[in-house]
């Protein structure tokens, strides 16, 4: 069985290797993205502390991904998947 911390690096390096087709800087952005929109304040505070400690199992996608979050915060939205709606629009979601 996997530790917290062990599951957050193998999400992390999954994101990242979904937007791999976009090029580095932009899978890497996209990946930032995502982490942001839909990771909660524990789980990247952890991945944040792991990327502090080295980052060993982190892919090179995802340490640039996490370390672009964690030092410059989340960048404008890189897929419709993390477009939200407008506040007078009905409500949406990405999970099909």
């Amino acid at each position: 069985m996997m530790s917290n911390l062990e599951r957050l690096v193998y999400m992390a390096n999954q994101i990242a290797r979904n937007f791999e087709a976009l090029g580095h800087e932009a899978a890497a952005r996209a990946t930032a993205d995502h982490v942001a929109s839909f990771w909660d304040p524990r789980m990247k505070a952890q991945i944040f502390a792991y990327l502090d400690d080295g980052g060993k199992d982190l892919s090179a996608t995802a340490r640039a991904a996490i370390g672009y979050l964690r030092d410059k915060g989340a960048p404008a939205p890189q897929t419709r998947a993390t477009e939200f709606n407008a506040v007078d629009e009905s409500g949406h979601v990405d999970a099909g």
